[in-house]
């Protein structure tokens, strides 16, 4: 796996940090853990199925349902940061 350039150069977790270790989980199946290790990998994948999706075939609200969801997604990657860097002792 790819080592947190954040991480080593500055000692605190970047916003992507646990999201390499999150996917492998899902693929082991072990998807509680994964979303322990990244609670916006549930929402991500499902962002990015509806922007392929919707490449190919156009859904009616497609553009408001993705913006919806990448603001959701950012609301939770930064809840997410802010909770492991400065509320988790």
């Amino acid at each position: 796996m790819l080592p947190c350039l954040n991480k080593k150069l500055f000692g605190i977790e970047c916003m992507g940090c646990g999201m390499q270790r999150s996917v492998i989980l899902i693929f082991k199946g072990e998807f509680v853990e994964a979303f322990y290790m990244y609670p916006a990998i549930f929402s991500l994948i499902l962002l990015f199925s509806l922007i392929v999706l919707n490449t190919f075939k156009n859904f009616r609200y497609a553009s408001k349902i993705i913006t919806i969801l990448a603001i959701l997604n950012g609301l939770i990657i930064v809840g997410n940061f802010v909770f492991k860097t400065f509320l988790n002792h």
